[in-house]
């Protein structure tokens, strides 16, 4: 039986990684945050914009898709059925698609002033 390990990939390694492959499905108005220091949740966060339920949907199939050859850490996914917010947990990443008009209302971006911009 083949053990399985997980990535030891460093946060910002794992930041720009996630941005790229929702970058190559068009995933919308990418951003991201290192949130060391700023947060007791996670040490960096991923912000995209998704045109549509379906959108969203296949940006987050191809983020855990690619997360998963690249063994990273997985813990759970939540708003996938309606795809307005889905929210996938990488432990250290929260990764947060929005469809556009939700992501205007929420601005994630604003609840950490101050954090260390990797895209955006």
């Amino acid at each position: 039986m083949k053990t399985k390990t997980k990535s030891t990939v460093d946060t910002q390694t794992k930041l720009e990684n996630i941005c790229n492959w929702l970058a190559e499905k068009k995933g919308l108005d990418l951003l991201a945050l290192d949130l060391a220091g700023k947060s007791n949740v996670a040490e960096g966060i991923v912000v995209a914009g998704a045109t549509s339920m379906r959108h969203a949907q296949g940006l987050a199939d191809y983020v855990l898709e690619k997360a998963k050859e690249s063994n990273y850490e997985f813990f759970q996914m939540e708003g996938y059925k309606s795809g307005l917010w889905i929210l996938l947990d990488f432990n250290d990443v929260l990764v947060n698609i929005f469809q556009t008009d939700q992501r205007e209302i929420y601005r994630l971006e604003d609840l950490f002033p101050g954090a260390r911009l990797v895209r955006g």
